[in-house]
């Protein structure tokens, strides 16, 4: 596996299936994840999509691979922004692991331009999105921050 371009680390209070429930419902993605919510079945080769309120598409992709709840691999391709969609898709790496009543959530993002308008979007954009699943995941609230 090539080095991850970019790579974000956050811990977690709760348990490996809470925050695994916080990232493949869509009830509660739309709690911190731009107001988006995600679907898919969530079996490898399966589409991957991100849909804001009024169903425009945000984002999407396909799963390559997935170990419940322990790691999600899967590409995704940002829509929100003409240039960004023409960049193509990225592949992310979402791991966890149990420890001490804590949940290590790690972030990796591969095949993308380490000096591309994405990987700025990402780099900025992703401190938003798992702050606000660890907020939602430790007191069962909304961030301010979903659309």
């Amino acid at each position: 596996m090539d080095a991850p371009v970019h790579v974000y680390k956050i811990l977690i209070r709760g348990t490996a299936d809470d925050v695994w429930d916080a990232i493949v419902q869509p009830d509660k993605s739309v709690e911190y994840f731009y107001g988006t919510r995600v679907y898919s079945d969530w079996e490898v080769g399966s589409p991957l999509s991100y849909a804001y309120p009024d169903g425009t598409p945000a984002a999407d992709g396909r799963i390559i691979a997935i170990d419940r709840p322990k790691r999600l691999e899967f590409t995704f391709r940002a829509l929100w922004d003409d240039d960004l969609a023409m960049e193509g898709p990225v592949r992310e790496v979402w791991a966890l692991e149990e420890t001490d009543g804590m949940v290590g959530l790690t972030v990796e993002l591969y095949d993308v331009d380490p000096d591309s308008k994405l990987i700025t979007e990402f780099s900025g954009g992703l401190v938003y999105i798992l702050s606000g699943l660890k907020t939602l995941v430790e007191t069962g609230q909304p961030t301010a921050r979903t659309g």
